[in-house]
């Protein structure tokens, strides 16, 4: 099963060129009965997720997908393909926003994979990181709204390699600042 989830995580992270390099090289139809494949292959890997909210965004994400390839299909447009991304980004801030109201948010329940004993000055930083990874979605996701009436070249090259970038920015921006205050917190501790 952990194939499947790589092969899907791979298929789903490659998606933008596969829609982009598949319409052109073999046409909508057959781009779309292989996207559906992966789509399905996501719903099967999804309960392998260690997070109960993760399983239901990639059997979310994997029925949204499996719709937008059958309303390409079915409608003969390519347009349906390209809002996989918005919903994505959609359902991963409707994630991160609802854990603000639960007692643990879902960064703090990944750092407490790591470190189950997390610190009070962690989960206050785990809180503020989940807020700042929200307005990414909300930013990231009303971009590759607005790419979705573009050319597909635009659309790929922004969910293909931009929005990726700025997710990995942010990203190695935030464990940059972790190590540096976990380095500060062990300084004040001595």
């Amino acid at each position: 099963m952990r194939l499947l989830t790589a092969i899907s995580a791979i298929a789903l992270l490659a998606y933008p060129f596969a829609v982009f390099f598949g319409i052109s090289q073999w046409g909508l139809g057959t781009v779309a009965g292989i996207l559906a494949i992966l789509f399905l292959l996501r719903l099967v890997a999804g309960g392998q997720a260690r997070l109960r909210e993760l399983k239901y965004i990639a059997w979310i994400s994997g029925g949204a997908g499996i719709t937008l390839t059958l309303l390409g299909s079915l409608f003969r447009e390519q347009g349906w393909l390209t809002f996989y991304p918005v919903i994505v980004n959609a359902l991963m801030f409707g994630l991160f926003v609802s854990s603000l109201w639960q007692k643990q948010t879902v960064i703090e329940r990944f750092a407490r994979l790591q470190d189950p004993d997390l610190a009070p000055s962690g989960v206050i930083y785990t809180r503020k990181v989940t807020k700042i990874w929200c307005g990414f979605f909300i930013l990231n996701g009303t971009i590759a709204l607005a790419t979705c009436f573009m050319p597909l070249s635009v659309w790929t090259l922004y969910n293909g390699l931009i929005s990726y970038l700025f997710a990995g920015v942010l990203f190695a921006g935030e464990w940059l600042v972790r190590q540096w205050l976990m380095r500060k917190e062990m300084d004040i501790a001595r």
